[in-house]
């Protein structure tokens, strides 16, 4: 790019320097900014929080990189922070930074930054003041950490707040020793952020307000005389959060899906192609048209079991094993699948074992059906061990940092007899020590489960067994709604 269209793009992209330079107000682009206006049509009142911290508190020189699938509202997020600080009096809005860098090469975005702090030198009059840089896709760039590690060795950049998000996670050391040794910031923030479709507890708040929604509890903590106290208050709710959980298997969490199935009933066919277009260009762009939606259709059936990898690429028609791999991993840095090691006593990965794959949100196993016809529609019993795994995955990250990104979250468990254990205990930071989260089993009845928690009983003297709709503590081993888990997990 010559900088002169370096220069257009970054006065279009930051509406908030001119309101700035009049003197005027500072707020007045909101209405018309793109991103939020699109918004105002599928809009539930959810907001992620996820940048919370940047938004409200004091400026420093942090750098978080936040990752997440594709159409989750990552831009979204981004505008919302900078309404935030652009409502904030101490700071300038020439301060904020903001860069679209689909479609740069690494010399464009080297340039950018020196051109976007020439734009905005008329909020130094008193000084240098600290920017706040938000990279919007900028994982795209290649080389893009190391653009931005020159620039924070060598350059007033070095002391800004910085946040860069992407849609894929590169798995590999670059993030990590371009970015986050010494070049994160002093201020302690969390580094490495996730923005992934609203949880269960998300879902009720925008959806269903006057459900009661229990406080959540660490992972250690499920089979806890607190929660106990939360689970006897909830008893005669247990068919309304089971209704809820069934509409929440049905659209998922990515706020458009939420909303359009709110008002109408069910997820549109546009974005459904929308969230196709997505994990074409994320797993296999040059794949057939069906590809994508036979492969997601042979997860979804094979959620709760380890994955035969052989069976089916063959099944597949994929001529090798290696290129089911390939397009697994895509997944998986893609934000569209976790795995779900074997896990020994220990807590660690069975080596040599076979994995389950769980997709990581409801909708992505009803694309198939709605995009081709004849293809079959997931089973909820299946959504139902996917999604309190993508649950228990997603706390046990909240609570230490980068376990979801090194794929180390969740695991099954095999018992004497050779049966598994959906959720295994797993290593959880519990304050300054370790603790172990209480197992799961995920079984979708309403009636018959007692068989179900022996393994349990056996294995480790306790547990859950996540049922439909029975709620039952009297016993070490509980019954508790699905849903209910779902919420004290997240």
């Amino acid at each position: 790019m010559r900088d002169d269209e370096i220069r257009q793009i970054l006065v279009a992209s930051n509406p908030w320097w001119a309101a700035a330079a009049r003197g005027g107000d500072r707020s007045a682009w909101m209405p018309y900014h793109r991103l939020l206006r699109g918004r105002a049509d599928f809009d539930l009142g959810y907001r992620p929080t996820v940048l919370s911290d940047i938004a409200t508190e004091p400026l420093d020189d942090s750098l978080v990189v936040l990752t997440g699938p594709r159409r989750v509202g990552k831009s979204v997020a981004l505008i919302d922070a900078i309404a935030t600080l652009c409502s904030r009096p101490e700071i300038d809005p020439r301060q904020i930074i903001h860069i679209s860098c689909e479609g740069m090469r690494e010399r464009d975005l080297r340039r950018t930054l020196t051109l976007a702090r020439a734009l905005t030198a008329s909020a130094d009059s008193a000084g240098e003041l600290r920017r706040i840089w938000f990279f919007d896709e900028v994982t795209a760039v290649p080389g893009w950490t190391g653009v931005l590690k020159q620039a924070r060795d060598l350059s007033s950049f070095g002391a800004d707040t910085v946040v860069a998000t992407g849609s894929r996670w590169a798995g590999n050391s670059q993030i990590h020793g371009d970015l986050m040794a010494g070049r994160a910031g002093s201020g302690g923030r969390r580094r490495i952020r996730q923005l992934m479709p609203m949880s269960f507890r998300d879902y009720l708040a925008a959806v269903k307000p006057g459900l009661e929604r229990p406080e959540r509890v660490h992972p250690s903590e499920l089979a806890s005389s607190a929660v106990h106290r939360e689970l006897a208050a909830a008893i005669y709710s247990v068919d309304d959060y089971d209704l809820a959980w069934q509409d929440y298997l049905t659209c998922g969490g990515f706020p458009r899906a939420v909303a359009e199935h709110s008002a109408t009933g069910a997820v549109s066919g546009a974005f459904a192609e929308d969230l196709m277009g997505w994990l074409r260009t994320d797993i296999d762009e040059d794949a057939s048209r069906e590809s994508i939606p036979l492969l997601l259709v042979e997860l979804a059936d094979r959620m709760t079991s380890p994955l035969n990898m052989t069976n089916l690429a063959e099944e597949l028609n994929y001529g090798s094993r290696n290129s089911l791999e390939r397009r697994l991993a895509r997944m998986v840095r893609s934000y569209a699948a976790l795995r779900c090691h074997q896990r020994a006593d220990s807590g660690r990965i069975v080596n040599g074992s076979q994995h389950k794959v769980y997709l990581t949100d409801p909708i992505l196993a009803w694309l198939p059906s709605m995009v081709s016809a004849g293809l079959p529609a997931p089973d909820f019993t299946k959504l139902t061990e996917a999604a309190l795994g993508v649950s228990l995955a997603r706390r046990i990250d909240s609570l230490d940092q980068g376990r979801w990104s090194d794929d180390d979250t969740i695991g099954f468990a095999r018992t004497a007899s050779g049966g598994e254990i959906d959720l295994a205990p797993a290593r959880v930071p519990a304050g300054v020590d370790m603790a172990w989260s209480v197992p799961i089993e995920s079984k979708w009845v309403g009636a018959g489960w007692k068989g179900e928690s022996r393994p349990l009983a056996g294995k480790y003297g306790r547990g859950l067994v996540a049922t439909k709709s029975v709620l039952d503590t009297t016993n070490s081993v509980w019954a508790v709604p699905a849903p209910l888990v779902a919420l004290l997990l997240e």
